[in-house]
């Protein structure tokens, strides 16, 4: 059996016990959600029938917490140098790290922020090591998952150098980890198009990060050139990236045991990519 576990990020709408059945519906052996509203700052508290419905879909739909990257809000900004932004931005992520703990879950994805063009890069940083290291004061068992960013809008965490800032600033290092979203990494200027130069990104992030706090991966094809700093998913095979990208990555021993997460653009096509994908190991 396949060792790798696609999936996609699926909707929760109409609670959150919704979205592994989704997941399963379309053939997935991992999934994404958000836990709240995305576009909102505030939640209603999650209800204890919701909180199970989840847990018992999510063992019914055969989900195990470690297949399952949830992605926190839009809104949320953990390098925001305006201090009330910064403290609005601390306390959603909190609650959301609270809301993963409910549900049983172990990692929760985030951007890490942006500098707004405020301050230095250096500032945004130390801010964005601060507010994770004040969530994992406050959450038991919940790993803080960097995402990584094409760069756009003074977002930091678009090389693998800034993410090891961070890192090295979080005082847990066992719980912080690491998303490489595909379309983000190419639009930054890491090319995955080739063997030769998907070799030399994941030597690149081995390297500065080290490949112990790969926590997950988001697979996306770009429609922005590489290097455009730009963030724009496309479908798989229609971007920039085309398929061998994620030929490799399929047959890479390295994303074995890690949610592999379509956030393409049409999904109604994600059913068929998850089997795609699966059709990329060799031996099948």
């Amino acid at each position: 059996m396949s060792k790798k576990l696609v999936g996609a990020h699926v909707s929760a709408a109409g609670g959150v016990q919704n979205a592994p059945l989704r997941a399963k519906e379309i053939g997935a052996r991992a999934f994404g959600l958000f836990v709240k509203n995305q576009r909102q700052w505030s939640a209603h508290p999650l209800a204890e029938a919701e909180i199970s419905a989840f847990r018992e879909n999510c063992v019914q739909a055969g989900f195990d917490p470690s297949s399952i990257l949830p992605h926190d809000g839009y809104l949320i900004n953990l390098g925001n140098p305006d201090p009330e932004g910064l403290e609005r931005s601390r306390k959603a992520f909190l609650d959301e790290m609270r809301r993963c703990e409910q549900l049983g879950l172990r990692l929760l994805n985030f951007h890490p922020g942006s500098h707004k063009g405020l301050v230095p890069a250096e500032a945004c940083l130390n801010l964005v090591g601060d507010s994770i290291n004040l969530a994992l004061n406050e959450t038991r068992c919940v790993t803080a998952v960097i995402e990584n960013t094409a760069g756009q809008g003074g977002s930091v965490g678009r090389t693998f150098e800034e993410i090891a800032a961070i890192i090295e600033r979080v005082e847990d290092k066992s719980r912080v980890g690491v998303c490489l979203d595909t379309c983000h990494l190419f639009a930054a200027g890491y090319d995955l198009r080739s063997r030769e130069t998907y070799e030399a990104t994941f030597s690149a992030f081995e390297k500065a990060v080290g490949l112990g706090y790969l926590r997950g991966m988001h697979l996306n094809d770009s429609k922005s050139a590489l290097g455009s700093r730009v963030d724009r998913h496309h479908s798989l095979g229609e971007g920039e990236l085309g398929f061998e990208t994620f030929r490799l990555i399929m047959n890479d021993p390295r994303t074995d045991g890690i949610p592999l997460i379509l956030e393409t653009i049409d999904e109604s096509l994600w059913e068929r990519e998850i089997a795609l994908l699966y059709g990329f190991e060799r031996g099948r």
